[in-house]
């Protein structure tokens, strides 16, 4: 489904080159720059996304299993991989045929207009800050059993506020990317101790099965756990994607990164692993259903990735929004005090909202769920398709292009529905789980220890 280009077809082809050819890079990579920002390797990106997509998202995929079975969700593992590789390649398409683009929001303006690209904007900075969130409650629950439960939640929230923000200050991800290594590394070990500790002290008498037998409501729930934070196919990191593609040395070799396939081995392994030790009575996150020796462990060593996935998560937020004002300015690519000054706000003030609203709102939990819904739904699927469906008509003769490719035209179109379906039932599951919290009166209250 790649976007051929040919000068030599229609007076619209070489219109849209022009188009394209026009687009400046958003970072000028000139050799008299103090701050350079395209440095990052495909390795190193690697690095970086499998630091956010396997961080929380690992820890919530046993629980899956114990609602619906071991074959529907292995089975649905490997679908959402091979699915959110080939949305993938799509926006790293639309990312090299549209060299200006940073963001979700500037592709919006692309394909829909100042509108879309302040929808599309405003749900990346939201999103990164609800993530930063989770990150943090990730980080108050390692501390809470590592402390047992000797220090009050607010507190630790706020000491794991404070460090994050201080890791998210580096202006470029280059800076970042060692951290990057660190973290993969770290959550690695941490599932392999999960894993080994989960084996070590198996559940008695517990349940493991093949399939289960649910309605809608369950089945969907546990596929996208939206309560636990994150949705399988690394929604969260699709919020940063074009941003990290932007700080690539070599853009087109955005589809080295092995991240879908590491992702996906890694979670059916730790997913099936866990499940089977610990059976029906599974939690989420994962650790908590390991003895406390084992689980104290696994969250120590798993507190690091929470802390550098959140700075992550807070860069990326202030990123947007710098280079959205800042764009072709000297403070970009300078050391000026006006430059550092907006930085260093946009860091503290992401930091500050997301610790705010994790600490004051009972609900937090599920209200993730609803912005992962709301955004990421098409942020993975629906927008891909769109992308695709965008570039073909425009580089390659309107609607006869997409009639003479069938094939990718359906694809396309099918990738937009699955965004919208995933978008309506999530918003339905996280609603729904809401109304029961309060029915069942499990929501606690605001700077509750």
């Amino acid at each position: 489904m790649d976007v051929e280009f040919d000068r030599n077809r229609e007076v619209k082809v070489s219109d849209f080159e022009e188009t394209v050819i026009q687009e400046q890079d958003v970072f000028d990579e000139s050799p008299e720059n103090e701050i350079r920002y395209k440095t990052l390797s495909w390795q190193f990106v690697t690095l970086l996304m499998i630091s956010e997509i396997v961080s929380n998202g690992m820890l919530s995929l046993p629980s899956s299993l114990a609602v619906i079975g071991i074959a529907p969700a292995l089975i649905l593992i490997v679908f959402l991989g091979v699915f959110g590789l080939f949305t993938a390649k799509l926006l790293i398409d639309f990312k090299l045929h549209h060299p200006s683009v940073h963001s979700m929001g500037d592709a919006g303006y692309i394909i829909g207009g100042p509108i879309l690209r302040e929808v599309l904007g405003f749900g990346t900075i939201i999103f990164a800050i609800f993530a930063t969130g989770g990150e943090l409650i990730s980080g108050q629950q390692a501390l809470s059993i590592l402390s047992d439960d000797g220090i009050c939640n607010v507190f630790l929230v706020l000491i794991f506020a404070a460090a994050t923000f201080l890791l998210s200050l580096p202006r470029t991800l280059g800076n970042l990317s060692w951290l990057g290594l660190l973290s993969t590394a770290l959550i690695v070990v941490s599932g392999i101790v999960g894993m080994v500790g989960a084996g070590a002290s198996p559940v008695p008498g517990r349940i493991v099965g093949a399939a289960m037998s649910n309605n809608f409501y369950e089945a969907f729930l546990a596929v996208t756990n939206p309560a636990d934070v994150i949705l399988f196919a690394g929604h969260f990191m699709r919020v940063a994607f074009f941003i990290l593609i932007s700080e690539m040395r070599r853009p087109q070799d955005a589809m080295k990164v092995p991240v879908k396939r590491f992702a996906t081995i890694f979670y059916t392994l730790f997913a099936l692993v866990v499940y089977l030790y610990a059976g029906n009575t599974v939690e989420s996150p994962a650790f908590l259903s390991l003895s406390p020796k084992w689980a104290k462990a696994a969250f120590a060593i798993a507190l690091g990735n929470f802390l550098i996935a959140g700075a992550l998560y807070i860069h990326t937020a202030a990123k947007l929004l710098y280079v959205r004002n800042f764009r072709h300015t000297r403070h970009i690519s300078t050391h000026t005090i006006l430059g550092w000054s907006i930085w260093i706000i946009l860091c503290l003030g992401a930091t500050a909202t997301a610790f705010v609203l994790a600490v004051t709102l009972p609900i937090f939990s599920y209200l993730i769920g609803i912005t992962a819904s709301l955004f990421a739904a098409w942020y993975t699927y629906g927008l891909a398709g769109f992308f695709w469906l965008h570039d073909t008509y425009h580089s390659q003769g309107g609607r006869k292009a997409l009639v003479r490719q069938p094939l990718g035209t359906t694809v396309a179109i099918l990738t937009i529905l699955a965004g919208a379906f995933t978008c309506v039932a999530g918003t339905y599951v996280s609603v729904q789980l809401i109304i029961n919290a309060y029915r069942e009166r499990i929501v606690g209250s605001p700077f509750m220890c």
